[in-house]
């Protein structure tokens, strides 16, 4: 997949290239980076700010695979990717700890969101996530999950544990999609759901869903970068995970996220944290 990935980027550039009428300079080969992150990252838009300006400041070109946080560690536990920007906590620790991976730092935090139609038919407005869960199970009022071993399916799988839950029948439909497809499906059923509030706010114009539960601890979405070690394989490229690492916890592209929003929502979609502590956030 690796190769495959960096071969379509070479023929790209190779047709842009002839197209123009100019043939590929010989020289040292192109600096570039497979980045594996989830679909908030893309779905928000924030990759489309962040990157262009990574390779500004670096010289490193980056090919991002925009999937579920358990699909971007399965990538990393291949070698198919150099480094991951996920979020999904305990999964990341559990998969730092087989000893394929680097260095593993706190780079933002946002939350979830419980969505749902206005009506709000199992009356979940207002309580915490864990109750609000419960509700809806109580209610069997149609949820819509992702269902794809991303960081927010483990955090709605989570509520359903603490709620005593064990969620199932036709009222639990999941999508085996990201975030943006499983929003769109939720709103078409009249569903509930849970998100990351970054690609509901980036949606949410389009969507008949609103937010009826939030600011829970138990909703904390916290995301980090891990580099990958060429002990995950030989393909790995640790000059470019590390580049990419300390680029983006470094003051410009803290001031990058804290800004990312701001002028289109009137608010930061993500809250930058380098240099501090998980405990202190709360997670």
């Amino acid at each position: 997949m690796r190769r495959a990935v960096h071969l379509v980027v070479a023929l790209l550039a190779a047709v842009l290239l002839a197209g123009c009428g100019a043939a590929p300079a010989a020289g040292p080969a192109e600096r570039s980076l497979i980045l594996a992150t989830t679909t908030s990252t893309q779905d928000s838009g924030l990759l489309d700010e962040l990157l262009p300006e990574f390779t500004r400041a670096t010289g490193w070109q980056v090919t991002a695979l925009a999937v579920g946080s358990g699909q971007a560690l399965e990538l990393g536990r291949r070698g198919e990717a150099d480094v991951l920007l996920v979020h999904s906590p305990a999964a990341e620790e559990a998969f730092v700890a087989e000893g394929t991976a680097g260095a593993r730092r706190l780079v933002m935090h946002n939350d979830f969101v419980l969505l749902g139609p206005d009506a709000d038919p199992a009356g979940a407005r207002g309580l915490g996530g864990v109750e609000a869960m419960a509700r809806i199970a109580a209610a069997q009022a149609v949820f819509v999950s992702r269902g794809d071993d991303s960081g927010t399916h483990a955090r709605e799988k989570d509520l359903w544990t603490k709620a005593g839950v064990a969620p199932g029948g036709s009222w639990y439909q999941s999508t085996g999609q990201g975030m943006g497809a499983t929003l769109r499906i939720a709103g078409e059923k009249d569903g509930y759901t849970l998100s990351d509030r970054a690609t509901y706010l980036a949606q949410r114009e389009a969507l008949p869903l609103t937010v009826l539960s939030e600011g829970d601890r138990g909703l904390l979405n916290i995301y980090h970068v891990i580099e990958m070690t060429r002990r995950a394989g030989d393909r790995v490229q640790p000059e470019g995970a590390t580049a990419f690492a300390e680029w983006i916890v470094s003051p410009p592209a803290q001031e990058l996220i804290a800004r990312f929003g701001e002028a289109r929502f009137g608010r930061p979609l993500f809250v930058p944290d380098a240099g501090k502590s998980e405990a202190a956030l709360g997670g």
